[in-house]
């Protein structure tokens, strides 16, 4: 066995991978960047070495500094986690060239599957089902309407060495074809070093599904079920889960058997992923095979209970699996969320800044699990992914899965920047995705004007009005000693006019309330501690967890997917108030502001250009994906405020409009 192992790798996964080697007895030597050097990865390792600059082509995929880093620190292994030189046969062939184990399959296996092109004949030659499409790579934007010409509209632009949604566009017509080429190619270079892209057709309605294997050097083979990863943006997954509501006994013995064929074809050895689409039907078709760990791995382990990370290392070792088919038993249901530092209100606009809070919820509860790569006072920059943290339930059955996820994340609180937690949790409560009849499109036939933070459900929205009428009736109660008053709470230009007692229960360490709200009465009780951002509501026999923060006699809260701004006044200064002229807003119809902090790749107009709407503006680039800005009317450019290679900040003016 290996006595010590470089993982090279930073965030959650590197955390992940170090917990499995230090229960297995392995040192570890941990690497990190310049903007990572106070990272929490680094606190999980034995030893740790600086490998570049912040910028990620400098470090984390500079093969010959981490190489010399394995060296020096004489490592016997490299676990390289997921993205960044996970997939990168280059790698792999310098390690062995060292004598140095690559903790994953072979480069010959890498290079085939890693290659979108080549991994599609192998999965035909195989008898794996596969999606018509282009044989080749599409080298200019002419061949590539030829290309969609043939095989008819939709059709998706992929990245050949691509992954993770990175150099993936959908194209519906020519003019999106147009628009999307390059930047698929941009993306696909940035991320991957090679910008070769494929064009296949997009199946309409489809959804993701993938099947993890494990395999040997001694030709052992299982697969260990299904994972559906359906709720994506921008190709990119959102929301996780093992099994799929959609896939029987019959259906996962056919993907799984299908993708141990295309693993023999290709002799594979360690854990590796075969997605695949599916529709309804029960029909699918192969995507590409991942010859690395998965992002959401965590669902496999927590239904399986197999470590999957401790299997790649003692397949390496070359070691014996261990396992048969018949050993493989799925037990409940699991389901994950991505955490991003993004804010979903203002269109998933990245979010940089340091963590002034990092609750995370109850570490006792031993059906949550939390997969973190960040802590309380640390630094998320602009240079890497967005993701910062994995949330992960299991329970007896999908909805008990997705109810204690959904507590869960009422309980998880992030603040110094914007999260997606109040948005994943919104889709954890919505009705569809409870049913289980889900699609890729999901979240744009459920969200088609974006994410509000204001959700349909009347009876949480009312809950929440109680909640800032408590927060405000406390806040009176500590500085005036006032119990009793008339309110009113306005949320979203809805108002609740609401009457209250309030009481403390210094035994129960409780404040007690009995409120009307249009002649009915409602008792209910708040436990809640002077600046904790959590607090629990009781109302019959119901406890729910809210997160509340304020400003004066504003509330923002966030519960079950809300993420509202509530405001409570006295009844008679409201009526006031309603007597006051609004100020007008400011006029910003003539700005183009940036949406996001990024990099500015591409000022695609010029001054005194006349513009179309739905015409690229400018190509911003943010934590490695390429965001194209369009007009959204039709105009003229009168000034142009930045230049290719600043780097922007949020509502930074951009372009003015004549």
């Amino acid at each position: 066995m290996f006595k010590k192992i470089l993982i090279a790798n930073r965030g959650e996964i590197a955390c992940r991978i170090a917990r499995t080697c230090k229960k297995m007895g392995i040192k570890t030597i941990g690497i990190y960047s310049d903007a990572d050097s106070n990272s929490l990865h680094l606190d999980y390792m034995d030893e740790k070495v600086n490998v570049g600059p912040a910028n990620s082509s400098n470090s984390y995929l500079n093969i010959k500094n981490i190489i010399k880093a394995a060296k020096d620190y004489k490592a016997d292994a490299v676990h390289p986690g997921y993205g960044f030189l996970s997939e990168n046969a280059e790698f792999s062939k310098a390690l062995k060239k060292e004598k140095i184990t690559f903790i994953g399959p072979s480069m010959e296996a890498i290079q085939s599957m890693g290659d979108k092109i080549i991994s599609k004949r192998i999965a035909k030659k195989a008898g794996v089902n596969i999606i018509p499409g282009v044989d080749g790579a599409i080298k200019n934007i002419d061949l590539a309407i030829k290309a969609a010409i043939e095989i008819g509209f939709p059709v998706m632009i992929k990245a050949s060495a691509g992954g993770g949604g990175k150099g993936m566009r959908i194209a519906n017509n020519e003019e999106e074809l147009k628009s999307g080429f390059q930047s698929a190619k941009n993306e696909a270079q940035k991320s991957f070093g090679d910008d070769r892209v494929f064009i296949e057709k997009f199946i309409v309605g489809p959804r993701h599904i993938e099947i993890q294997i494990l395999a040997d050097e001694f030709g052992n083979m299982v697969y260990l079920g299904e994972r559906e990863c359906s709720v994506q943006r921008r190709h990119q997954k959102v929301i996780e889960e093992s099994p799929s509501s959609l896939v029987d006994e019959e259906m996962r013995k056919k993907m799984g058997e299908q993708a141990l064929l295309l693993a023999k074809a290709v002799n594979y050895s360690s854990a590796g992923t075969v997605e695949f689409v599916a529709s309804n039907d029960k029909s699918f078709y192969f995507l590409e095979m991942n010859t690395r760990l998965q992002v959401e791995h965590p669902v496999t382990e927590l239904v399986t209970g197999i470590d999957l990370v401790e299997k790649m290392i003692n397949i390496s070792a070359k070691k014996p699996l261990g396992l048969t088919q018949s050993d493989i038993k799925m037990n409940g249901w699991s389901v994950e969320a991505r955490i991003y530092a993004e804010d979903p209100i203002r269109n998933f606009a990245p979010s940089i800044g340091r963590l002034k809070k990092f609750k995370s919820p109850d570490k006792q509860n031993s059906s949550i699990r939390l997969d973190s790569g960040v802590q309380e006072g640390g630094e998320i920059s602009m240079y890497y992914d967005p993701m910062i943290a994995k949330l992960i339930s299991h329970g007896k059955d999908r909805d008990d899965a997705c109810l204690k996820l959904s507590t869960a994340l009422d309980s998880f609180f992030i603040s110094g920047l914007e999260t997606n937690i109040a948005f994943v949790n919104s889709v954890l409560n919505n009705k569809k995705f409870l049913s289980g009849n889900i699609t890729t499109a999901f979240l744009d036939e459920e969200y088609p004007k974006g994410y509000s933070g204001l959700l349909k459900t009347k009876s949480k929205l009312f809950l929440i009005s109680l909640v800032a009428l408590a927060m405000e009736a406390i806040k009176k109660y500590r500085s005036q000693n006032l119990s009793a008053e008339n309110c009113v709470v306005i949320i979203n230009k809805l108002d609740f006019n609401i009457s209250y007692q309030m009481v403390y229960n210094e035994i129960k360490n409780i404040y007690e309330f009995s409120a009307i709200f249009k002649e009915q009465s409602y008792d209910f009780s708040i436990k809640w501690g002077i600046g904790n951002p959590i607090l629990s509501i009781n109302m019959g026999d119901h406890t729910s967890i809210v997160q509340v923060t304020s400003d004066i006699s504003k509330y923002r809260i966030k519960h079950a997917g809300f993420d509202i701004h509530a405001t409570v006044r006295e009844t008679h200064i409201y009526q006031l108030s309603k007597l006051i002229p609004k100020k007008s807003k400011n006029n910003l119809s003539k700005l183009l502001l940036s949406p996001m902090p990024g990099q500015v790749v591409k000022v695609c107009v010029q001054e005194n250009q006349k513009v179309n709407s739905g015409d690229d503006l400018i190509i911003l680039d943010a934590m490695k994906m390429e965001n194209i800005l369009k007009a959204d009317k039709d105009a003229v450019v009168k000034k142009i405020n930045i230049q290719e290679g600043n780097t922007v900040s949020v509502d930074q003016e951009l372009i003015v409009f004549s």
